[in-house]
């Protein structure tokens, strides 16, 4: 292939959607061609101001246009899978935020679409991205670095339904098989796969629905350990933070940003072409699409993430 690949970003108004967009301005093999919404106006307002031609309504209409190659979704959860394998219905390459879905069993789904076609199928698994845990996983695999154990917080203030942007979110997040699952992928990409999980749950939200706090372990065929702590109701700081605790060394991961354990930077500036864990995850979806190769963080890799996250929701019933 010498053209671009030519992309739409399917909830381009939202807070991922832009984070896609703005990183794909960086991409020399990327064209953005089309971007969708479920409202008119803020779907237009974003296509002015990243300078897309085509703004349109839901994804039906994407799928229909002869200048689209790939799609990139950044919609609710609950649409993920069913999309997913729309999209791959369509003959067009997918990028789906994570998570992949919200049920083990539309995971699956998902899985068995992308094995059955042939174009790229990948998740946003951004944490294998970000230079901060690319650097660890390179000393891992170099043998400089063994995990011994991974101590997670992931946590927000998040007492009403609002997202990233602090905008009114018509569905709910969700602890376990959204923010849970970019920690157990990345502790069975760095430590190996996961043999062992318990979870454990605080209070139902009255009016959510789902549980604000929850506290999850893990184990690894390496013997690694994980701790994993979440929270809806955390008063700052917010985020994910990630201590790596290993046989050479202590590190300790704040998304694009790395320290040893004596709070001391580390510079990951060379670990990629860019600081921007999200830039990177696209830079892949491009380069495994122009280089018809299974990408980094593809639905086969993540696969064993969700039917972890499913039996974890299975111990919580």
């Amino acid at each position: 292939m010498t053209d671009k690949i030519r992309v739409a970003v399917v909830g381009a108004a939202g807070a991922f959607g832009m984070k896609h967009l703005d990183g794909l301005m960086n991409i020399p093999d990327a064209e953005v061609t089309v971007v969708s919404g479920t409202r008119p106006e803020p779907t237009r307002a974003v296509a002015e101001k990243y300078g897309v031609e085509n703004a349109v309504v839901g994804l039906d209409a994407v799928l229909e246009r002869d200048d689209v190659d790939a799609v990139i979704l950044a919609t609710p959860t609950g649409l993920h899978a069913s999309q997913t394998q729309a999209v791959l219905a369509a003959g067009k390459h997918v990028q789906v935020e994570i998570p992949l879905a919200d049920s083990l069993a539309d995971a699956e789904a998902a899985l068995e679409a992308a094995e059955s076609s042939n174009r790229v199928a990948m998740v946003g698994h951004t944490r294998r991205f970000n230079p901060s845990h690319q650097l660890v996983h390179n000393r891992i695999a170099s043998g400089e670095f063994n995990v011994q154990q991974m101590d997670v917080q992931t946590y927000f203030f998040r007492r009403s339904n609002t997202n990233a942007k602090g905008e009114a979110r018509s569905w709910t997040d969700h602890l376990l098989w959204h923010h849970a699952a970019h920690t157990v992928d990345l502790f069975a990409y760095q430590a190996g796969k996961i043999v062992q999980a318990n979870a454990v749950q605080g209070p139902i939200h009255p009016e959510l629905g789902i549980a604000m706090d929850m506290s999850i372990q893990l184990k690894s065929e390496s013997g690694a350990i994980c701790t994993l702590s979440l929270s809806f109701n955390n008063n700052g700081p917010f985020g994910t933070f990630f201590r790596y605790i290993g046989d050479t060394e202590t590190y300790i991961a704040r998304y694009d940003d790395l320290y040893n354990g004596r709070e001391e930077p580390i510079d990951v500036s060379h670990v990629a072409v860019s600081m921007n864990g999200i830039e990177l995850q696209d830079r892949e979806f491009i380069s495994a699409i122009r280089e018809g190769r299974e990408p980094n963080s593809s639905l086969r890799q993540v696969i064993d993430c969700y039917r972890v996250l499913g039996s974890l929701e299975k111990q919580l019933a």
